[in-house]
């Protein structure tokens, strides 16, 4: 699902453009962005790296990557950045209930499957 919003977030910034950026490109840059960066919070978070490291470094690659692998333009970036911000939220609270990995952040308390179901 969250894979599904970010790749929902990266087609409304990018449908309007005269050749669309080719499936396998949009595809790379969401599987690093999606799963590589929830990933990388999971492991920094259980590694005990500090967590500007651990949730900094994905959100910029969730803020940057993007803009610059589909060369936006200022229009684009004025819409996808905002849109970015809003999915996150939705990115780890899937991650969160679904796979129980909590313990990256904190500051969102989302239970997990698991402990719904008892």
């Amino acid at each position: 699902m969250s894979f599904v919003a970010f790749l929902g977030v990266l087609h409304l910034v990018l449908h309007r453009r005269n050749e669309p950026p080719p499936a396998w490109r949009v595809l790379s840059v969401a599987m690093i962005v999606v799963p590589g960066g929830m990933l990388f919070a999971r492991f920094g978070a259980l590694g005990g790296l500090p967590v500007w490291v651990y949730y900094g470094i994905p959100a910029a690659l969730t803020w940057l990557l993007p803009p610059v692998v589909f060369r936006m333009r200022g229009r684009e970036i004025a819409h996808y950045l905002p849109s970015a911000v809003l999915v996150a939220p939705l990115i780890h609270v899937v991650f969160a209930f679904f796979l129980g990995w909590t313990e990256y952040m904190p500051f969102i308390p989302v239970p997990s499957l698991r402990d719904v179901l008892g």
